[in-house]
């Protein structure tokens, strides 16, 4: 297997949407590159690069929304990745609902699973790595929705579905804090 391809065995987490707002313009990207990192507090890692429309809103902001959007939104995802917010207005191309945040100026995404306002925690891995560590400052899911079914980018135009889960907590003897 080619080197660049080793992301497709290692898989982070879900496809999500990035919200940011800078000089009173928003944007949104797809991100399937991003990983929680821990959460005692909470950090999340985001690789944004400055191939990204959004990555100077988000280093002169220093804020952004990351929208969990189901898997029924897939194919929308996937169209708002193949443009960029340079040159499209994606709001009203994708006809997205912006809502405002609740304690940041990035906006929310109506009809996402969640929403998690984010405020860039660590700058220091942005210009060698395109990574971004956040600290999320408010989070929000939608009740109306049931239990999302998440889905996740392989590469090469492919998905995976989250499946069914396991629950296995008695088995988790050592980490029953945790639960």
């Amino acid at each position: 297997m080619a080197l660049d391809k080793v992301h497709r065995l290692i898989e982070p987490g879900p496809v999500i949407l990035v919200t940011t707002r800078h000089r009173g313009f928003p944007n949104v990207m797809t991100n399937g590159f991003n990983m929680m990192v821990r959460d005692a507090p909470t950090l999340i890692a985001c690789t944004i690069g400055p191939w990204d429309h959004s990555y100077q809103f988000l280093v002169e902001s220093g804020e952004c929304v990351i929208s969990v959007p189901t898997a029924d939104m897939a194919a929308t995802v996937v169209d708002i990745g193949k443009c960029s917010g340079a040159d499209v207005d994606k709001f009203k191309e994708f006809d997205l609902t912006a809502v405002a945040g609740e304690k940041l100026q990035a906006p929310r995404l109506a009809g996402c699973f969640a929403n998690i306002e984010c405020q860039a925690a660590n700058s220091s891995l942005v210009v060698p790595c395109s990574l971004f560590l956040l600290e999320p400052v408010r989070a929000r899911t939608d009740p109306s929705q049931p239990p999302p079914r998440l889905f996740h980018h392989h590469g090469g135009g492919t998905f995976t579905l989250y499946g069914p889960t396991i629950d296995l907590k008695d088995r988790m003897t050592k980490w029953q804090y945790l639960l």
